[in-house]
């Protein structure tokens, strides 16, 4: 697995929890599950925060896969020059 295939693996895994934990967090507002949520000690404060940050990960990640991309395509281009 190379470096770009990781770097967009670890930004899909991470966009993909932010928004389970954003459900979740949407879940305990509503009522809905906020016994089951206080019971492993989560309060909607820590569910938004584990969110917010799963999505600020997925984002560095892409913006990273993405510059690495086109410095790859730069270098390619020099090679064949």
């Amino acid at each position: 697995m190379g470096h770009l295939a990781r770097l967009q693996l670890v930004g899909r895994v991470t966009y993909y929890l932010g928004w389970i934990g954003l459900l979740c967090g949407a879940l305990v507002h509503l009522n809905v599950a906020r016994g089951m949520f206080l019971a492993i000690d989560l309060t909607q404060r820590n569910l938004f925060e584990v969110s917010v940050l799963c999505f600020l990960i997925c984002i560095a990640s892409e913006l990273r896969a993405r510059d690495s991309a086109e410095g790859e395509i730069v270098m390619k281009r020099q090679a064949a020059a």
